[in-house]
């Protein structure tokens, strides 16, 4: 039974092999048909590139003129598309600052005079409690705590930080975001009290923001003024520095010319008189002693004329006694 069993086996595996044979002897028939006919279909396609590259040679294509470019330079006042590089450029190397005796000390050359009237000296802030600094998002060490995660971006130090800010009620955006002591040290406000209050507006709004992205759009220079500078002149905070200052000094400059003219409204004829004579009396001296130098400068000029003139002569009385 056994050897029976192994010669069914034996022919069952035997039959397995002659149609696995088959099938494979199929698909290689197949295989080899699908060679031959992309053989025949590359070898056409070989000829008709042969003919169309014959047709078409180098030789008888007709020859380009290369010309040399010319390079583009963009002159400096070619005009530019965008309105952000319309604004005058202010280098951030130089900043506002203070001098000894407390006055501005700025850079001529700003593009736009910064200005302020009464309408931005109504729009400064306050606060009924003072503020602690460098308390609110920092560690017990006195470092600052930043988050790039959870931490809040304020407007004016640019810094995304642990703490308190700002929200404004009317833009409700990024500039409304200010912490705690840029609030207190720049405008001179609590950011709790601004955080209860639910109609409070931001600098930014306002129209008073001192931030250096803020001034530079204006094309003013960037603020460097800290609060203990502000506080020793008896100022609340930078920004009610730089508006009261600056309406103090606009003041200054209306009334100088009306009081000129009413200094000269208000002086007598008799001093007036004593004045056009003075000047009358400087004018001619200084007429005298220029037509007494004109004559010392001729006088020189004809003295040497004449030394000129003997020389000559000299010279000529010699050449005669060497000819005889």
């Amino acid at each position: 039974m056994t050897n029976q069993r192994m010669k069914n086996i034996k022919k069952i595996e035997n039959r397995n092999e002659k149609k696995a044979n088959e099938e494979t002897s199929v698909y290689e028939r197949l295989r080899d048909e699908r060679i031959k006919e992309n053989r025949e279909r590359m070898e056409k396609l070989l000829d008709l590139s042969r003919k169309f590259n014959s047709d078409f040679s180098h030789q008888n294509r007709p020859k380009m003129k290369h010309t040399a470019r010319k390079p583009s330079f963009l002159s400096v006042n070619s005009p530019r598309r965008s309105s952000r590089l319309r604004i005058s450029r202010v280098s951030h190397a130089k900043e506002l600052s203070l001098d000894e005796s407390g006055k501005l000390l700025e850079n001529q050359d700003v593009s736009f005079p910064e200005i302020y009237t009464e309408q931005h000296a109504k729009l400064l802030g306050d606060c009924k409690k003072e503020w602690t600094l460098f308390v609110d998002g920092f560690d017990e060490d006195g470092q600052r705590l930043y988050d790039n995660y959870s931490g809040k971006s304020c407007h004016q130090c640019r810094q995304k930080t642990v703490g308190h800010h700002s929200h404004c009620s009317k833009c409700k955006s990024m500039e409304g975001k200010l912490c705690g002591d840029c609030l207190y040290t720049r405008y001179g406000e609590n950011v709790l009290e601004s955080k209860e209050n639910p109609n409070w507006i931001c600098p930014f709004c306002r129209g008073i923001c001192n931030c250096s992205r803020c001034r530079h759009a204006k094309g003013w220079l960037p603020v460097r003024l800290l609060k203990a500078e502000v506080e020793k002149l008896g100022f609340k905070s930078v920004a009610h520095y730089l508006i009261e200052t600056r309406n103090s000094q606009q003041k200054q400059a209306k009334l100088e010319p009306s009081i000129e003219v009413e200094l000269s409204k208000t002086q007598p004829e008799e001093g007036r008189k004593e004045a056009v004579e003075e000047g009358r009396k400087e004018a001619e001296e200084e007429g005298r002693k220029e037509a007494m130098e004109d004559g010392r400068k001729e006088a020189e000029e004809e003295d040497s004329n004449y030394e000129c003139s003997e020389d000559d002569d000299d010279d000529l009385d010699e050449e005669e006694s060497d000819s005889d």
